[in-house]
């Protein structure tokens, strides 16, 4: 995050999505290469405007020694000034993804949150997602590692109608996987 128009936007729809992302059991973390007290002043200045408090922390990485690790700062475009970069870090730690927009391109909450949906909807049902999955669709599931397996889910899709190759088949999820669907994000 950056004291810039885009970024206002953005930790405004963050704010405004945080339940959303609470639901997801997700914490929001901001990083911006202003001081805490620019920080202070921004918050100040959207709580004022607007009547909306940010609620999530924000880190003042004045000397960008956080961005430079995670390659936040490229020196193509400046040696001071972050791009807009996205980082979903499992429970474990791990960066499962990361989107990097240009300055002038503002974040885009629905695909990020559909991303942590994604994410923890093939965790749970031990598969993956398609393209354009949105919750409450099916998972696709891994493709079998032995000719047995093959033959068997070559049945299996001709009796369940359930995929077009033994290598692309689908299943519903699990009920202990069902993710909350937050799509109406996108019409607020």
């Amino acid at each position: 995050m950056h004291f810039t128009p885009v970024c206002t936007t953005e930790m405004i729809a963050f704010t405004r999505a945080h339940t959303y992302f609470s639901q997801l059991n997700t914490e929001l973390l901001g990083l911006s290469v202003d001081s805490n007290s620019s920080h202070l002043a921004w918050m100040y200045d959207i709580y004022c405007k607007t009547g909306i408090k940010v609620s999530f922390p924000i880190i003042a990485d004045r000397n960008g020694e956080i961005a430079r690790k995670y390659g936040m700062i490229s020196s193509d475009i400046s040696n001071t000034e972050t791009v807009r970069n996205v980082y979903i870090i499992d429970d474990k730690g791990v960066i499962r993804t990361i989107l990097i927009y240009p300055m002038n391109i503002g974040r885009f909450i629905p695909e990020i949150i559909r991303i942590v949906q994604a994410l923890q909807m093939a965790d749970c049902a031990e598969g993956a997602t398609a393209a354009n999955w949105i919750p409450n669709q099916p998972v696709i599931v891994p493709s079998p590692k032995t000719f047995e397996k093959l033959e068997n889910r070559v049945n299996y899709i001709r009796e369940n109608r359930n995929g077009i190759s033994w290598y692309l088949s689908f299943k519903e999820a699990p009920e202990d996987c069902i993710i909350q669907d937050c799509n109406n994000l996108m019409t607020e």
